[in-house]
């Protein structure tokens, strides 16, 4: 994230050549990918450690099965 930041800044300040920026633009969008992708697995690790069955009992699985 502060790396992130660090290119959006760049880019902003308006001072880098087209070349640069377009370099650190592909940066950025890789490093967004992988923190979006990231989320997304603790967003379903955090699903699956809520998620309950029709009975209201908490579902659970063994560590070696994530």
């Amino acid at each position: 994230m502060k790396r992130l930041g660090e290119i959006v800044a760049a880019l902003e300040s308006g001072e880098l050549s087209l070349e640069d920026s377009l370099r650190m633009f592909e940066e950025g969008v890789a490093l967004s990918r992988g923190a979006q992708s990231r989320l997304d697995g603790v967003e379903r690790r955090i699903e699956e450690l809520l998620s309950v069955d029709d009975a209201g009992n908490p579902r659970s699985q063994p560590l070696a099965e994530r």
